[in-house]
């Protein structure tokens, strides 16, 4: 069952002479962890802001094709109808952090949907101690540090129970350690919660194991859909720009040069390094 459906979309920012989504046609599935990347401007965050409808409410600009969330056509929804049922975290979680205390911005969505004080206190809490930072819960969001705050803001919408969260590069200012971090909670919440992730991401050595289904963009367009194993062997994807994980580079240069690796295309070094392993000790 598809949680996103889109259908021939088109997409052209106000005073642009070029669409920034050009006739894409997608289906994610509930539970799928989705990664799309691309190079710069290939259009993948505009494409994120057409699934809760940013594009066209906020954004504005002509949009064409439609779009299905839920099972729903969005186009007559209302935004914070649509934010029932998708999350988005964005790329500089200051952007979303504004409250006094980290707890009473986990809190804000709840509030505008008129839940109980019952209820939110539960939910709060809930979201806080699933991303690591109920410890946290009093102090302002502008004193703690950039991945702290990122998880502040993952939390922001974890509370509110989203069935799909979407996330905007979100560890762009982290260092790799950090992000590394965020990108275990957010495939945690994937694997026990069920919650369909649609990641933004370029640095795919970090992401690539996390995901099962990988989207490529470029120029508005999706070029490559599926597998990730098979796209990012695939010689034209590294032609478009994108950063093969590494592991994925040395695997293929030592089947190129002869060595029966033996193994399933690797995404990780750490997937790499226990094949490798396995090989030798055979």
């Amino acid at each position: 069952m598809s949680v996103i459906s889109l259908s021939d979309l088109v997409y052209t920012y106000p005073g642009a002479s070029k669409p920034s989504i050009d006739g894409v046609s997608l289906n994610i599935a509930k539970g799928e962890f989705v990664l799309i990347t691309g190079p710069s401007g290939c259009g993948k965050t505009s494409l994120c802001r057409t699934f809760n409808g940013l594009i066209p409410r906020f954004y504005q600009g002509e949009l064409k094709g439609q779009v299905f969330v839920a099972g729903q056509d969005i186009a007559g929804k209302q935004t914070f109808d649509v934010a029932k049922h998708v999350g988005l975290v964005f790329q500089n979680p200051e952007n979303q952090l504004f409250a006094l205390s980290v707890e009473k911005d986990v809190a804000f969505g709840l509030e505008n949907l008129g839940m109980s004080r019952e209820e939110m206190r539960k939910r709060v809490d809930w979201a806080l101690n699933l991303v690591g930072i109920y410890d946290l819960r009093e102090r302002s969001p502008h004193e703690v540090s950039g991945g702290q705050q990122q998880r502040v803001a993952i939390a922001s919408v974890l509370a509110m129970q989203p069935e799909i969260i979407v996330l905007d590069e979100p560890t762009s200012f982290l260092d790799p350690l950090s992000a590394e971090r965020i990108f275990e909670v957010i495939y945690k919440l994937n694997q026990e919660q069920g919650i369909t992730v649609v990641l933004v991401e370029h640095r795919l050595d970090l992401t690539a194991r996390y995901t099962n289904h990988l989207i490529v963009m470029d120029k508005g367009k999706i070029c490559f859909e599926g597998n990730p194993r098979e796209i990012l062997c695939n010689e034209k994807v590294c032609q478009i720009g994108v950063g093969i994980p590494k592991a994925t580079l040395l695997y293929k240069k030592l089947k190129t040069a002869g060595f029966d690796v033996n193994s399933q295309i690797p995404l990780s070094s750490a997937e790499f390094a226990d094949q490798l392993l396995k090989v030798l000790n055979q």
